[in-house]
């Protein structure tokens, strides 16, 4: 007896279509209804494509269609539909109501591709759309159209790049990046070595363990028995990543010495030479100095000339974790922000924050052109074989913790190339100037009260006081009620799908608004609706 499939609803947008109902026969899938929702739907191809097979290798006859059918629903829902301003940065579903909302069980029985191209629907229309002009939530947004075309090369390529007989054209193409990169740092011919990494924590993760292998190599094989006590410092308001990198690696987060900040989020360089000087009291060893270009938070920049002097004169290595505000390297305008990163033992710096490469893009660069491979290489015979018939220096996947590894080069080489190093320099320097707009817009705005005066980078944080508390900040319980406003308008935002932007408190700071640019595609027009946005969202509180 047949059975009859009925295929998940479409989302609200293919509303006025009917359901597709599928029958399942012992001679394949039959379509019972079909409305290709006005051609902008699944295609009567895919829908009536026999139920999925377990095999993995593609053939045209049974997945040509569904492809490109999928590719279209991502392209429409995903890349234009989600990043259009009149349509929601997300739709908004507790996780209860998610869970009943969306199939997410897995059976024992396959399903049809029509089922899984509604899935694909079902998913974007639940997700929130991080391309989205109005989502400034992160140090991540935008969906670039040549880092998006990169990334799904790279991913129906699927290489693993650690040796040049896999992964020949990535292998190379990763060399001349980093290459590049380096000489944005100062480093002589970009002289050096770097590795891509999963994420800027694991890059932080990779200076930790290059300067204490700099300091003590023995470590490598005694591991930290029989070591001194090594200290690390960074500012308390670096990101969490080195301490949760330095308790990974045995150093313990005891052993990070957390540096105070001036008013504006920078390292104070006299407290850190303190902290070292009470180091070497404790008979301890001083190890790095992880300082930060672009701070999470504030977007401070330490001032890593003054702590690179104090780095030379005790001997410690210097990491600058330029995560968040390398991209300003590309910028003539804005690389004296990280004025002194020439005399950087090692940096982190994550393409996919300022510069918008798909996540996740991330990379260590460092000055020491063997401390990677001598500090983590172990000669695996089965993989790095020495006899092969081609160069081996091409083969660089023993200097790196991961064995398989993306080729997450490929989308960001792809939009420099489409860009050029003048059209990442003209996002960059956008991104600026839409800063200082709505910096300048917000200063004398009733209601608004800027946290820092004046921001250095693209990270604007900000007070929005509702009409009911204003005049009212000497009263005891002020702070209190202040604290609660932010809260409650991002709460608004995402229930109604119109923006989303962060909040947090510093110190004994009530919650205040982050707005973080790094989407060069919006304008002046965009900065005025997220005022007006906050405004309207919060005049009743």
């Amino acid at each position: 007896m047949p059975i009859v499939m009925p295929v998940a609803s479409a989302p609200t947008d293919y509303a006025t279509a009917r359901p597709v109902e599928l029958m399942v026969t012992a001679s394949g899938v039959q379509v019972v209804q079909d409305e290709t929702l006005g051609g902008k739907g699944p295609s009567l191809e895919s829908l009536s494509a026999a139920v999925c097979g377990y095999q993995s290798a593609p053939n045209a006859a049974d997945h040509e269609a569904f492809i490109r059918d999928a590719v279209r629903l991502m392209l429409e829902q995903a890349v234009f539909r989600g990043t259009d301003r009149r349509r929601p940065v997300l739709n908004w579903k507790s996780p209860e109501e998610l869970q009943a909302a969306f199939d997410f069980t897995l059976d024992r029985s396959p399903t049809t591709h029509g089922h899984l191209l509604h899935l694909i629907e079902d998913t974007i229309e639940h997700s929130v759309k991080t391309g989205h002009p109005y989502f400034i939530n992160q140090l991540f947004s935008s969906v670039d159209p040549y880092g998006l075309i990169g990334q799904w090369l790279t991913d129906a390529l699927n290489p693993s790049v650690y040796t040049f007989e896999v992964a020949p054209v990535m292998t190379i193409m990763e060399e001349t990046v980093l290459r590049e990169m380096r000489k944005f740092l100062g480093y002589p011919d970009g002289n050096g070595d770097g590795i891509f990494c999963p994420g800027g924590s694991i890059a932080n993760g990779y200076a930790i363990n290059c300067a204490r292998f700099s300091a003590f190599p023995e470590v490598k094989t005694k591991g930290m028995h029989g070591l001194p006590r090594l200290v690390v410092y960074t500012s308390v308001d670096a990101h969490y990543s080195i301490k949760k990198l330095c308790a990974f690696e045995g150093i313990g987060s005891d052993n990070l010495y957390l540096i105070n900040t001036d008013a504006k989020g920078k390292m104070d360089v006299g407290h850190l030479r303190q902290q070292i000087q009470r180091t070497l009291e404790e008979k301890a060893v001083p190890i790095m100095v992880s300082a930060t270009a672009g701070t999470t938070v504030l977007g401070a920049f330490d001032p890593i000339a003054e702590i690179a002097d104090i780095c030379h004169e005790y001997g410690i290595w210097l990491h600058v974790d330029a995560a968040w505000g390398g991209g300003a390297l590309m910028s003539k305008k804005h690389k004296h922000l990280l004025t002194g990163i020439d005399r950087a033992d090692s940096v982190t710096w994550n393409p996919h924050k300022m510069l918008t490469a798909p996540q996740q893009c991330s990379t260590f660069l460092t000055k020491h052109k063997s401390v990677l491979t001598e500090s983590n290489s172990s000669c695996a015979q089965y993989l790095f074989q020495k006899d092969k018939f081609y160069d081996t220096t091409y083969d660089t996947g023993d200097k790196h913790i991961q064995c398989g590894r993306r080729a997450d080069v490929f989308k960001f080489w792809f939009m420099w190339k489409a860009k050029g190093t003048d059209g990442l320099e003209a996002h960059v320097d956008e991104n600026f100037d839409n800063a200082k707009y709505f910096t300048e817009m917000i200063r004398n705005r009733p209601g608004f009260k800027l946290v820092l005066e004046e921001p250095e980078y693209t990270n604007i944080t900000f007070w929005y006081i509702p009409p009911s508390l204003r005049g009212r900040q000497n009263e005891p319980d002020f702070k209190n009620k202040l604290h609660k406003v932010a809260p409650k308008i991002k709460e608004r935002m995402m229930k109604e799908g119109t923006m989303m932007i962060t909040y947090q408190p510093v110190d004994d700071l009530p919650n205040f608004f982050r707005l973080v640019l790094q989407n060069s595609s919006l304008d002046q027009s965009d900065m005025d609706y997220f005022v007006n946005e906050i405004e309207r969202l919060g005049s009743d509180l």
